[in-house]
């Protein structure tokens, strides 16, 4: 008696994830954004969850200056992901804080959380479960460094320190961006950097139209050089 084998399923590939690091008002939101949209992929700003536990420790009384503190009410919130209209969240008891997390009160405690090594763990595991809805195009400050080293698609955006500040003031924002660049990439827990092998792109002078057209061209080149090599792999066997 002949035993067939049972049919076995195709293997899910894996989720693409675009990677968008840089520094302050380089145009990552913007770019990830137009980004994300064209290509169909779900939207991720990571900063906004760095953002929402600051909110959360302001809300509940949590010193944003005690580390132990920070990491025990990031371990203990009861938080869930969720994709709202292609924008994936990071909801507290079921609430997005989507005004709260832009006041200046939780801008300038933004900080002190997200040096915190133990937040930062955590918000990695958190930000890589977020595949489970798809493509991404994820932007922040260590994706391509950290949260993601593997992906194929890395970002870095960068513009000149007058540029960047200028956007910022037309924002209604005044802030010290060079200040903030010293601190992002001296932070001991996973610093700002360029990713290796990320293609840089300097969007001064560029629209976020212009910008974001580059960086889709490259992903486009890439998905198709990808898919080739999978054809060729798959002939071959």
């Amino acid at each position: 008696m002949t035993t067939s084998k049972p049919k076995q399923s195709p293997r899910t590939p894996p989720a693409i994830v675009v990677a968008m690091d840089g520094t302050s008002a380089s145009g990552k939101s913007t770019n990830a954004r137009l980004v994300a949209k064209a290509l169909g992929y779900a939207y991720v700003d990571t900063g906004a969850m760095y953002r929402t536990l600051a909110w959360y420790c302001l809300k509940t009384g949590v010193d944003i200056h005690d580390v132990r503190a920070v990491g025990t009410a990031c371990r203990r919130w009861k938080t869930r992901l969720a994709n709202v209209d292609g924008s994936v969240r990071l909801l507290v008891d079921g609430y997005y804080p989507e005004r709260e997390i832009r006041t200046a009160e939780t801008s300038a405690a933004v900080p002190h959380v997200a040096a915190v090594p133990k937040v930062r763990d955590w918000m990695r595991d958190k930000q890589r479960e977020c595949v489970r809805f798809g493509d991404l195009v994820m932007e922040g400050r260590d994706i391509g460094s950290n949260v993601f080293p593997e992906t194929e698609f890395k970002f870095y955006l960068d513009a000149a320190l007058s540029e960047r500040s200028r956007r910022r003031s037309a924002d209604g924002i005044e802030e010290d961006l060079a200040k903030r660049d010293k601190r992002d990439s001296e932070r001991a827990a996973a610093p700002l950097m360029v990713p290796l092998g990320a293609t840089v792109v300097d969007t001064s002078g560029h629209t976020p139209q212009e910008s974001s057209e580059l960086i889709l061209e490259s992903i486009r080149r890439r998905l198709g050089d990808t898919a080739a090599a999978r054809t060729a792999d798959s002939t071959a066997a």
